[in-house]
């Protein structure tokens, strides 16, 4: 096993890891871990450093941003990173990362590849970096064929330039298994566009047991993004603090969605929503025409046992009212997001220590 301890580099444990032949862990000791100077990302896994596990022991913070000599963050002085964490291509469900808090993304500044660059060259027109690949996924970006196991991580308080303020995930089609997402919590992530907590590219694939969004906010930027880039989607009425978009699936279960700008946007086919509360997803700035929603789901046949409610609770009207409960009353939850109210106990995200 290998220990890295406040102020040493977790990248050379990583790489150390990924040579040994004897242990892959990384055990990563309490403190506050931030980058040194502006590059692509703090750390990097790529297909070299498959099947290393990577675990926080005690309270670790992995940080999108070192300030200034004031102390503040937000100033010119700050050294930025594009992603905080980077999932490249090559990394299997073997690769783990788990018990972090993951914060302080701030809209990148790198914009070509770096020497080395953080994703190997490749002639697969696949795996040639566009513009999603550096303005998306403030504290974790997952590329290519990479399917990496995210455990009861905190992923909060990140933005990114353009999608997925928290976690996007660009399989371009590649994906062999989903990326999991297990008893994680993302709150207080914002982004211009899609997908404000985590953001599914066309093509890709992700799974999430007992995860929290909360207070996630997208869709600020959509009027600027639309005159810089071309880009619009969702202009009625925004996206949500997770945006699933065509020929990409996901598979909630028992995950709560409450306090965000939208709960979920899914355009995709064949995904799955089970045992899931969607409650008050109505933040906004009025930038929107249209009101916030909690679901808007094209292919709702995999939506079940989920309880629905506080606004818009079916934007599209695809629900199947029989096998849910639309327009529910509130589950009254306590501070931590534990449902109180008779009937939910078998729904919804609960904290670890349950």
């Amino acid at each position: 096993m290998f220990h890295v301890f406040a102020e040493e580099n977790i990248q050379h444990a990583i790489d150390a890891a990924a040579a040994s032949s004897s242990s892959k862990v990384v055990r990563v000791h309490a403190g506050t871990y931030f980058p040194k100077q502006t590059s692509q990302a703090l750390l990097h896994l790529t297909a070299v450093h498959d099947g290393v596990v990577l675990e926080a022991d005690g309270d670790v913070v992995l940080s999108g941003t070192h300030s200034g000599p004031d102390g503040q963050t937000g100033t010119t002085d700050d050294v930025k990173v594009n992603h905080v964490v980077y999932f490249g291509d090559g990394i299997s469900s073997q690769t783990v990362l788990r018990g972090f808090r993951i914060t302080g993304a701030q809209p990148g500044t790198i914009f070509d590849q770096s020497e080395p660059p953080l994703e190997p060259r490749s002639r697969q027109r696949e795996l040639i970096p566009g513009m999603f690949f550096y303005l998306d996924g403030g504290a974790i970006k997952i590329f290519g064929r990479s399917s990496p196991r995210i455990m009861e991580l905190v992923i909060d308080g990140n933005e990114s330039g353009l999608c997925g303020g928290g976690v996007s995930i660009e399989h371009r089609g590649l994906h062999d298994q989903p990326v999991q997402f297990t008893s994680c919590v993302f709150r207080n992530n914002r982004c211009p566009a899609t997908g404000s907590a985590v953001d599914l590219l066309e093509g890709s694939l992700a799974t999430f047991e007992n995860c929290l969004f909360v207070n996630n906010v997208g869709n600020y930027g959509m009027d600027r993004i639309q005159r810089e880039y071309g880009l619009s989607y969702n202009a009625q009425h925004g996206s949500g603090a997770l945006t699933v978009f065509p020929d990409s699936r996901a598979e909630v279960n028992r995950c709560t969605f409450s306090g965000n700008w939208n709960g979920v946007d899914d355009h995709g086919r064949g995904s799955v929503y089970r045992n899931t509360i969607f409650w008050k997803n109505d933040a906004s700035d009025g930038s929107r025409a249209g009101d916030p929603y909690e679901v808007d789901v094209m292919d709702a046949s995999g939506l079940r046992d989920c309880w629905i409610g506080g606004g818009v609770s079916d934007l599209r009207g695809t629900i199947d009212r029989s096998q849910n409960r639309v327009a529910a009353p509130d589950p009254e939850f306590d501070e931590e997001f534990r449902p109180q109210r008779q009937g939910l106990e078998d729904l919804g995200y609960r904290p670890l220590e349950d």
